[in-house]
């Protein structure tokens, strides 16, 4: 059985709890954040959120319902508002394991929602996984109903040092393999935190709790997934659908607040995601935006407003 209540963010958002099948850290739950579109539709958008992150981009949500869309945000077990207190945070050791509540919370948009034209978005971490999901599921979409994917700086390869994805990587799953649970050392400036909320540097208010200042611990068996991911997009995929894939037009490493902070993509590298977008199927659009954030639609106003242009000329191009 599911719940629906209203949600954290008030009214009109309500948020559905998905029950899903224990694991080997006990009950397991998924949450689907709803906001009605303007007026009566059969179209749809559900979002998927990064890593130590959840769903409170409500400017994002507003845009597509003003669109005509039901906005939907699936906040995946172990985040957000599907985190218990049994749970380790963020924490799964196959990124296939998202699967069935991207299964179920398509069901309750497609079925029992009747919607039959989806747009599924994704941010980082979640835009690794939403490919692989489309890929795996294209033969059931078959009917028309996926008809394109948005993805926001997607994480489609590691970062960092050239050893990082080739020797690291093969030590990364051998340790990943053994020893999942162990924390793998990583330094967090939280300036990209801080750029956002409207209590330190930035304009929009999260709780700290679920997106913290300083991200969450990252494990060798959750980065052993990631990479396993990877070369799974690294190999080719299929969405079967058009996908439109945004970033910034630069990445940055500042030690320091600053401009950079603001206008750059201070969490992954740009170029990697421009490199492998070509791998997500035949029909892919790829902008660079500039001074974007990493979070896209969390960017200065200014540069929202040109991520949002952009959204509406693919849509009206290739998917309305």
């Amino acid at each position: 059985m599911s719940e629906v209540e209203a949600d954290v963010l008030g009214a009109p958002y309500t948020a559905e709890t998905i029950i899903l099948p224990d694991d080997d850290e006990g009950p397991v739950v998924a949450t689907l954040v709803h906001l009605p579109s303007v007026g009566q539709s059969r179209r749809a958008v559900l979002h998927v959120h990064g890593f130590a992150d959840y769903f409170f981009q409500t400017e994002y949500a507003e845009w597509w319902a003003a669109r005509g869309y039901d906005f939907y945000a699936l906040d995946l077990r172990k985040y957000g508002r599907s985190l218990l207190p049994h749970q380790t945070a963020n924490y799964v050791e196959d990124l296939r394991d998202y699967f069935p509540e991207i299964d179920a919370a398509w069901l309750r948009i497609t079925e029992r929602d009747e919607h039959d034209r989806v747009v599924i978005t994704a941010h980082s971490t979640g835009g690794l996984t939403v490919p692989l999901w489309a890929d795996q599921r294209r033969d059931q979409h078959r009917s028309g109903t996926l008809v394109g994917i948005v993805l926001n700086s997607p994480w489609f390869d590691m970062q960092g040092a050239w050893w990082m994805r080739t020797i690291g990587t093969s030590v990364l799953k051998q340790v990943g393999a053994r020893n999942p649970k162990r924390v793998i050392p990583r330094t967090v400036n939280g300036l990209y935190a801080r750029s956002l909320h409207r209590d330190h540097d930035g304009e929009f208010d999260f709780d700290l709790a679920w997106k913290p200042m300083e991200s969450q611990p990252v494990y060798a068996g959750w980065l052993r997934a990631v990479r396993n991911g990877h070369a799974r997009l690294h190999g080719g995929l299929e969405v079967g659908c058009p996908s439109l894939v945004l970033s910034s037009s630069r990445s940055a490493m500042p030690l320091e607040m600053s401009d950079d902070v603001h206008r750059s993509d201070i969490v992954l590298d740009v170029n990697q995601i421009r490199r492998w977008a070509p791998n997500l199927g035949r029909h892919v659009t790829s902008i660079a935006i500039e001074d974007a954030r990493h979070d896209v639609v969390l960017s200065l106003p200014e540069v929202r407003e040109q991520v949002y242009a952009e959204m509406d000329r693919w849509l009206t191009a290739y998917v309305d």
